[in-house]
């Protein structure tokens, strides 16, 4: 219960911090980085092999944030565990700032440089082949939008995945329902997707994505059946800030003034509730 804990105060820190990224900056995808984080927490906290003082430890666990919009969850989380000082995320999308809008390799800690949605599987695909002909024994994290899936080199990637039984790659995907245009089954439809990724040849797990027990239970107990794993991640867009939950208008919107200030009030009860449990 501690660790769980934990997890959920960082979350919630993280979440401030995206609140104040954007809000400084005037810029940013507010909903999906809000629905991503309890994910992104989870991996970089809990589950993943990783040494924030030396980020090309060649034995590290490699993540991909191919929905790399959502960059604000990103930085925030490699800036807490101290790849980079915590003061940087002040001049996020400022003038000569290295964190911009989408991750790029400048910034300690990201491993390839995303943004055109639909290519972060396939990078991944070729890390993990490459990490089965060195016979290293890192693993490969690639974090996907649902909406991202429209992407046919997405499912060019999982075939090829599937060939090469990368039991070394695990792709998860950030299923909130909603993307730039609208609801993901009205802009084009998707469902069945756990049934899809397995034609395809991968092993399924759906968990909730704001669960932090169920995630470490999924994530831990992946087994090595030389196939390729996806995690289908159920979310909440804007997760954690009550007038942005599920708000598509949300996707990429500034928070004003008094907006800003509901949801810091918001996130301090949050901090406060789960402080008085630990």
């Amino acid at each position: 219960m501690e660790k769980i804990l934990y997890l959920r105060k960082k979350a919630i820190e993280r979440r401030k911090d995206i609140i104040k990224m954007i809000y400084n900056a005037k810029s940013g995808h507010t909903g999906g980085s809000l629905s991503c984080i309890d994910i992104i927490v989870t991996l970089f906290y809990e589950i993943m092999k990783i040494d924030p003082k030396n980020p090309d430890w060649d034995h590290r666990d490699r993540f991909i944030l191919s929905k790399g919009h959502s960059v604000e969850a990103y930085y925030s989380v490699l800036a807490d565990l101290g790849f980079f000082p915590k003061e940087q995320l002040e001049n996020y999308c400022k003038y000569g700032s290295i964190l911009t809008g989408h991750p790029t390799t400048k910034v300690p800690g990201v491993e390839v440089n995303t943004g055109a949605l639909g290519h972060g599987l396939a990078v991944g695909v070729g890390i993990a082949l490459a990490g089965k002909i060195d016979k290293k024994n890192y693993r490969v994290f690639v974090l996907m939008g649902d909406g991202e899936l429209d992407e046919g080199s997405v499912w060019e990637a999982a075939q090829i995945a599937a060939h090469y039984q990368l039991d070394n790659l695990i792709g998860i995907v950030d299923r909130n329902y909603l993307q730039i245009s609208g609801n993901t089954e009205e802009v084009s439809k998707l469902e069945s997707l756990k049934e899809k990724w397995q034609a395809f040849g991968w092993v399924v797990k759906e968990v909730n994505g704001h669960d932090f027990e169920q995630m470490i239970k999924v994530f831990s107990e992946i087994p090595t059946k030389k196939s390729p794993h996806l995690v289908l991640a159920r979310t909440t867009k804007g997760k954690g800030i009550s007038f942005i939950e599920g708000k598509i208008n949300w996707h990429h919107k500034v928070p004003n003034d008094e907006e800003y200030k509901i949801a810091i009030r918001e996130l301090d009860e949050q901090l406060l509730k789960v402080g008085e449990q630990i």
